[in-house]
Parts: C-alpha cells; structure tokens; sequence
C-alpha cells in the first residue's frame, strides 16, 4: 500500500467475552498554498468539517506557492510520497491530469447536487478533455488597487482615469516625478497573473484557449509586454525589485511605498489590513478590450490513493464548496464566491457592506474567461519568468525575444502533446 495511505485502525476489547470491535479513522494528506488570513480562513473550513464528519482528519501542509507545488508534487510522485488531495492553480492541473497523476472526478461531481449550485465559470475551470479534474477552491482575477493617500499626496483632487495604457503610465510618472524623492514608486511591476490579464484586455492572449494557438509573438502580444517592460527600464515608475521577487511590489505596496498595483482579489484582505480607509479597488484596464483571466485554483485528489481516501478528500472538497463554507472564504480573503448561494450567508451579506472594492472581482465576470490547460502551459509558465525579466531589465530586445519564447513553446507543445 502508498506510503501516502493514513488508514489508522482502533481496535479495543468490548464487553465480558473480549469481543473486538474496530473502527476506522481516514486521515487525508492535503497539500495547499495559503498562509496568513487565507491560512486561518481554511482552518475554519477544516475545523468545521471535521467537527461534522469526525470520521475524518484533514492533516493540511501549506507547501509554498503554486510553483513550489508543481515542483514538489512532481519530485513526491516518483518518491511514493505525494498527497492525497491538492491544491492546483487552474492552468496547471492539466499536466496532471493527462498524465493519469490526478484522479478524474466527473462521476463524483455528476452525483454531488453541489454542482447545481456552482456558477459556470466556477464548473469550466475544472474541465479538461472533457472530464473534471479539480473543484474550485480559490477563484479570482486581477483588479487595479490603488491607494487614495498617496494619490491625494501626488496632486489627484479626484480619481483619474486609469482605464488605458496611457491613464497608468501618465498617473504613475505623477506619482514618481511628485514622490520619487520619498522612496515612492507610481506603479508596481506587474506580476504574471497581471501581465496576463494586460495582455488580454490589449485584445491578445498568450495561448488560445480554445484552439491551443501559441499567441506569445502577435503584435498584440508583443506590444503588451513592451509597455509593461517600459514602466521598469525606461519611464522606470516601477521598481525593478518587483521584476526579480514578484512579491517585493506587493509587499512594497501594503508598505505605503507604491500607488497602483495590479493583482489578484485574493490580496484584498491584506491590502485592506494594511491601507485601511486608503484602499481602493478598481477594475483592470481595458486598453483595446474589456477582457481578464479568471485564476486562482481548485482542489484535486491523487489517483494514487486508496479508495476509502478518496471518498473522503472529496466529501471535504465538497464541504469546502458549499454556500456556508465558501462564505466564509470569500469574507476572510477577497476570493470570488463561487457557489451561487454564497451572497445569502450573512459572513458574504457583511464582507460586501463593510468591505468596499471587495466585489469588483466579480463584476468583472462578464468579460472574465478561462485560460488554456494543456501540458505546455505548466512550461510555459515557469519559462516565462526569465523571460519577463530580461524584457524588463531591458537585457533583451522584446520582439525578438518573444518570437525565440515563441517558437521554444510550440516545440515544446509538441513533445508533451
């Protein structure tokens, strides 16, 4: 049996003649990325559904970011030492899946009348080649946060447009030429799930989602990436800082030291935490479409595991998609609602009255959409990073070096297809 199988029997002597009765405990090993406010909410979630089913224990480990789980999920599967479920961001499950790793969960999902209750969006992130792999845990997309202090501070007696390439640029050399001098930046380099979402509203993508078209070296695409190099080495309003750790602009942001940063709802707990009253939250831009990736990530559970675990990952995957559970993600940490009775709970009812700017990830769903999933995405993704930072480092020429990026993804879409 895997190593990763917790099945623990208790066994005891009941009654006079030393009958033996046993009774069965299943622990479920399940990996996540949440730490902080987000890393209390799940625990809330836990606690509660294993107070409900006390049959079963949820031992949680928070491995790292996405990246770090991809990485190691890869290196525990040879090891016979994976998990028995695991959060998986939504471009990335594919290469699980296609490879028999993640276990298919469409009959599961077909008899659970939770999928009645889940929005479309919160049901097709789940879906690849026609099966479901994972249920949505955490869903967002990219918003513009902006903070009003710093603004006022910069000269804006009124909120300036910031709907266009040009509104960004021109508010964040305001704030650079107003600030500078205080250690104040105008905007953040915008991380990967930001960069994609400027890609997309500059009416381009980096891979079909339908058709799985390599768009990393359109014009469109090619544009996109070199207004957002320019923020960095030429009208250097954004810290290069934030090009080497993407995490150093957010956290330069919470700090009070940036004005406008694009990124995910997820962050609007700690942004909130830490600007208070200053906070404000925008839609993305649209400089020549209305359009952003939904992300975040859904729960899976290993085909490795034993039957009786299984079972039981996806009764808490279940529980932790009901309306009262995602009620209370979705107030504690910023993340989408993705269950269509969540608005009704009262922990959701007060998260949007106290929390201005909390819904407007969610106005955002009518031009939201889903990205591609195939293998090549999960390469592509780790790949782009270097690249990203040489364009905005200005080491490389940016047309050049996305048709390179390019054409090294459609070889590589052919050797994992």
């Amino acid at each position: 049996m895997l190593g990763n199988l917790k099945t623990l029997f208790l066994a005891g002597l009941v009654g006079l003649g030393g009958v033996a009765a046993a009774q069965a405990d299943v622990t479920v090993e399940f990996w996540h990325s949440f730490d902080g406010g987000s890393g209390e909410s799940l625990g809330k979630i836990i606690e509660n559904f294993e107070a409900a089913n006390p049959g079963i224990h949820i031992e949680a480990q928070n491995i790292g970011n996405y990246n770090d789980i991809v990485a190691k999920l890869q290196a525990a599967i040879p090891a016979r030492r994976a998990p028995d479920a695991v959060i998986m961001e939504v471009t990335r499950y594919g290469l699980f899946a296609d490879r028999g790793v993640l276990l298919d969960l469409t009959d599961y999902v077909n008899n659970d009348p939770l999928k009645d209750d889940l929005f479309d969006f919160a049901r097709e992130v789940g879906v690849f080649d026609g099966k479901n792999y994972i249920v949505p845990f955490n869903s967002s997309t990219p918003v513009l946060y902006y903070n009003k202090d710093i603004f006022a501070r910069a000269g804006f007696t009124e909120e300036p447009d910031l709907k266009t390439y040009d509104d960004l640029l021109a508010v964040s050399r305001q704030i650079t030429e107003k600030l500078g001098d205080e250690g104040i930046s105008g905007i953040a380099a915008p991380g990967q799930f930001a960069r994609w979402g400027l890609i997309m509203d500059n009416d381009s993508d980096l891979i079909d989602s339908k058709t799985g078209e390599i768009l990393i070296d359109s014009p469109n695409t090619i544009e996109a990436y070199e207004w957002m190099a320019s923020l960095v080495h030429e009208h250097k309003v954004a810290s290069a800082d934030g090009v080497t750790k993407e995490n150093n602009g957010r956290d330069a942001f919470l700090a009070g030291k940036v004005g406008i940063m694009l990124n995910s709802t997820g962050n609007y707990t700690r942004s909130k935490k830490a600007l208070g009253d200053n906070l404000a939250v925008l839609p993305m831009p649209c400089n020549k479409v209305c359009a952003v990736p939904i992300g975040g990530a859904g729960i899976g559970i290993l085909s490795s595991s034993d039957k009786e675990v299984q079972d039981a990952a996806y009764k808490f995957i279940s529980f932790a998609a009901s309306p009262e559970s995602n009620a209370i993600w979705f107030s504690g940490t910023g993340y989408m609602p993705i269950n269509k009775h969540t608005a009704k709970q009262p922990l959701a009812a007060s998260a949007v009255q106290d929390k201005p700017g909390i819904t407007v990830a969610i106005d955002q769903l009518d031009f939201a959409r889903g990205r591609p999933r195939p293998p090549v995405v999960t390469w592509m993704r780790a790949s782009e990073y270097d690249v990203w930072q040489a364009l905005a480092l200005g080491q490389r020429d940016v047309e050049d070096t996305l048709k390179d990026f390019a054409e090294r993804t459609r070889k590589e879409a052919e050797r994992t297809n």
